[in-house]
Order: structure tokens, then C-alpha cells, then sequence
């Protein structure tokens, strides 16, 4: 069981939400590494092999429950809001955990914690609001805590994150077994990347740092990010698979399975691909310009592309979530 007492009374407080999801898990250690006591907003009990020897105070509720939102952030040197809602069967639920609790979080803040460094971690998908639910609502939610805190706050917008732990990723490593790859977007279309470790590491420097009210990007070395050839080349070597066949999937068929994502939601039954993520992943320029890029003091990000997959790869076949060999049929 994890202590509900912080081990060093001295240090800064970090309230963190979001400590149990991909993200989360990694920076938790970064944190707690950096010398950051933590307290964390968690529905259950916390377990997670990376966490040895650290100790946070835990409260217990939800996004939803305005005492345990105050009882997070009283007293806090930084409040880092990761917790967020990535697939819904309706706008409403996006919205109501994306943008509306985004909200009672920073207004918790405001009161209980008015010097404490917000850092909202959101997405570059809010960049485009109009493509999704999803990116609608982290947009809303980016709104609400800038209007709230004003320059309190800094609103970080991750590139495509992957890294050890991540489910999702985990499906462009098993597709890149296969002999035949297919190419789920235009050849022209560009996406920025980060490794989880180093989007950690981003956001405790990012916590220590004076609050200026900026709205940045987080991205590997390559911010004007890579085409799909090169994501899912790298993937297939990652995975021992160096001779893969990349070819464009046809729009048709990724329309259809998209369709099946819409049939999902109407039944009540989430999915990753819908026609809203349909559009996240068409859409041409997920690149960051040098404007946008976060880069504090003291950080540079670790991972390139081929490195980073070799030890997402590496992770999750550790873990058992990866065969060794390739499937190539």
C-alpha cells in the first residue's frame, strides 16, 4: 500500500491529477526523482512497480467531486492537471471532464493554491477544434484555465505521445509486424512525436519554472514531425521487421471502419476510430513551428524516433504485450 504521508515535509508540493493513466505513471517518478512531494487525485489505490520507495499522499475522488478537488490543491507549489477523457460515446462526456472539470480544478487553484504554478496538460489537437469532439473539448478546457488563471497557468500541448505502457501505441507496433503496412493518411501529411519519458521530464521543468501564461508545444527534436512512411517504417524495424511492404490504405476502407466507430458511439460503446479521430489523423500538419516549441532550461528531449520505438518495443515485450517475433502474414 502507498503511504498517505509525504516523506520530505520541506520540499515543494506538486497536486497532480491523471497519476494513474500513460502519462501519468511516468511522470510520478520524474517528479518524486526531481524532489517534488506529491499528492495525487486518485478513485483507487495506486499500484505501479516504478513508484518503489515513493511515497505520495493520496486523496481519494474523482474530477467530478468538488471537496477532493479542493482537498488536491490546497497548499500546492504547482498543480499539474494530466487527468483527461480521450474516448466518449457523446460530446457531452468529453466536455464535462475535458473542459468543465478542467475548469473546477483551476478555480479550486485560484482559491486554495493562487501562487501555485497550473500546468494543463492538453493536446495538440485543440489546436483544431473543429476536427473532433475530443479536441473541441481539451480546447474548451485550455479556455477555461486561462481565462481563470490567467498567467498562473501554462497550457502544454503534447505532440502524439508514446512510449512503455502506452495501449494505443501498442497497436501501431502490432500492425508493423505484418509484411504488408498499410499508410493510414496522405503522403504529405506530417506528425510531431514525443517520447512519454521525455514529455515527463518537459513537464517537471516546466513546473519549476515561473508561470507566464504561455500556451506551448511539446515535441521530440523533430518538431516538424515525420510523415507516415517514416513512423511506421521505423515501427516495423522496431519490431524486427525491416522488409515490411508500406502501402496507403485505401480511404475506403478506413471510412468503413470509422463508420463501425460511429455505430459504437450511437450504442453507447466508445471506440478509438470514429470519423471525429478519423479527421485527427488525415488532417495535414501536426508539425510544430519554433514559436510553439517548449523548451525550458535545462531540457532537451532524449529520444529520436528510432530510439524511442526500440524502447517502446523493448518495454512491451519485457512486459509480456509484445510476441518476439514478427507476424508477418
Amino acid at each position: 500500500m502507498i503511504a498517505t504521508e509525504p516523506a520530505d515535509s520541506g520540499a515543494p508540493l506538486a497536486a497532480l491529477t491523471g497519476a494513474t493513466g500513460f502519462i501519468g505513471r511516468h511522470l510520478v517518478p520524474a517528479l518524486a526523482h526531481a524532489g517534488w512531494r506529491l499528492r495525487m487525485l486518485v478513485r483507487r489505490e495506486p499500484h505501479d512497480a516504478d513508484w518503489h520507495g515513493i511515497c505520495p499522499e493520496v486523496v481519494a475522488g474523482a474530477l467530478a467531486d468538488a471537496s477532493a478537488l479542493e482537498r488536491l490543491v490546497d497548499g500546492a507549489d504547482a498543480v499539474i492537471h494530466v487527468a483527461g477523457l480521450i474516448k466518449a460515446a457523446r460530446r457531452r462526456d468529453f466536455f464535462q471532464v475535458n473542459a468543465a472539470a478542467s475548469a473546477a480544478l483551476a478555480g479550486s487553484a485560484r482559491r486554495l493554491a493562487p501562487r501555485a504554478h497550473f500546468v494543463h496538460v492538453s493536446t495538440l489537437a485543440a489546436r483544431e477544434p473543429c476536427l473532433s469532439d475530443y479536441a473541441a473539448s481539451k480546447r474548451a478546457g485550455e479556455d477555461a484555465v486561462r481565462e481563470i488563471l490567467g498567467a498562473q497557468a501554462t497550457v502544454l500541448r503534447p505532440a502524439a505521445v508514446y512510449g512503455p505502457a502506452d495501449p494505443e501505441t501498442l497497436r501501431l507496433f502490432r500492425l508493423a509486424r505484418h509484411r504488408i503496412v498499410a499508410l493510414p493518411a496522405s503522403a504529405q501529411a506530417r506528425v510531431a512525436l514525443i517520447h512519454v519519458r521525455d514529455l515527463a521530464a518537459l513537464i517537471v521543468a516546466l513546473a519549476t519554472a515561473k508561470p507566464e501564461g504561455e500556451v506551448l508545444a511539446a515535441t521530440d527534436a523533430r518538431a516538424q514531425g515525420y510523415d507516415w512512411r517514416e513512423i511506421l517504417g521505423a515501427g516495423a524495424r522496431a519490431v524486427g521487421n525491416p522488409h515490411a511492404r508500406l502501402v496507403r490504405m485505401p480511404r475506403a476502407l478506413l471510412r468503413t471502419a470509422a463508420w463501425a466507430g460511429d455505430l459504437g458511439r450511437l450504442l453507447g460503446t466508445p471506440t478509438m476510430l470514429n470519423s471525429h479521430k478519423l479527421r485527427e489523423i488525415s488532417h495535414l500538419d501536426w508539425s510544430v513551428s519554433v514559436n510553439e516549441q517548449a523548451r525550458p532550461r535545462g531540457w532537451s528531449p532524449r529520444f529520436e524516433l528510432e530510439s524511442g520505438f526500440a524502447d517502446a518495443v523493448a518495454w512491451y515485450r519485457a512486459a509480456g504485450w509484445l510476441a518476439e517475433r514478427p507476424t508477418m502474414r
